[in-house]
């Protein structure tokens, strides 16, 4: 099994910073693509960034130039870099992560989600 687990989520007024952390473990010998998603009260879970394998990041449009996609591989981290935040901002913050099989489509893995606050 592998788990998957969010932390780094806070209360921050806006125009403030803060770095979310996704961190995995359990049997994953290769990671795939991975991607943090955001969920508003009343809303749907949606894209917010991914970073492939190949190191090619994708990011919403809200949050170009703000917010930095990285991971670190041998140590199992995917982290998300967010600046200049603005109430729009707020939500649940979920990673996913993918898991390489060989022969198998990737398998997708989520963590419980990470609160974060942005209001003045």
């Amino acid at each position: 099994q592998v788990q998957v687990v969010e932390s780094g989520g806070g209360s921050v007024q806006p125009g403030g910073s803060l770095t979310l952390s996704c961190t995995v473990s359990g049997n994953i010998a290769r990671i795939g693509s991975t991607g943090w998603y955001r969920q508003a009260p009343g809303g749907q879970r949606v894209l917010v960034a991914t970073r492939s394998s190949g190191g090619a990041s994708v990011y919403a449009d809200s949050a170009k130039g703000r917010f930095t996609i990285s991971r670190e591989d041998a140590k199992r981290m995917v982290y998300l870099q967010m600046t200049d935040l603005r109430p729009d901002d707020t939500g649940v913050y979920y990673c996913k992560v993918g898991k390489i099989q060989l022969g198998r489509p990737q398998q997708d893995y989520w963590g419980q989600g990470t609160q974060v606050t942005v209001s003045s």
